[in-house]
């Protein structure tokens, strides 16, 4: 079965960090870009991160530049969103995916099943 889990997530008070796992089962991350997309309520869905399958490069959006990181490790066929530096204004449900962009429909490629983020004190 073709699927991405995901883990991680919760609740953290502002300026704490979380790491985000997207786990792909029934197929290879190797042959896909993986992006991390959030939607908090209310809003459309924006990309946050994006990694490259060919040479890793990477893409961040300003609102999380120099606070998020985006890794992949193809032996585990996992990738991992580390955040540090947590905000209110990153409270959103987190979705890995294998297309990147914003705004992307989730009738595009495969999506993982989202987790929860809260930043609150």
């Amino acid at each position: 079965q073709v699927q991405l889990v995901q883990s991680g997530g919760g609740l953290v008070q502002p300026g704490g960090s979380l790491r985000l796992s997207c786990a792909a089962s029934g197929f290879s991350l190797d042959y896909y870009p993986i992006g991390w997309h959030r939607q908090a309520p209310g809003k459309e869905r924006e990309g946050v991160s994006c990694i490259s399958n060919s040479d890793g490069s990477t893409y961040y959006a300003d609102s999380v530049k120099g606070r998020f990181t985006i890794s992949r490790d193809n032996a585990n066929n996992t990738v991992y969103l580390q955040m540090n530096s947590l905000k209110p204004e990153d409270t959103a449900v987190y979705y890995c995916a294998t297309v990147c962009g914003s705004a992307v429909p989730r009738s595009r490629g495969y999506w993982g099943q989202g987790t929860q983020v809260t930043v609150s004190s």
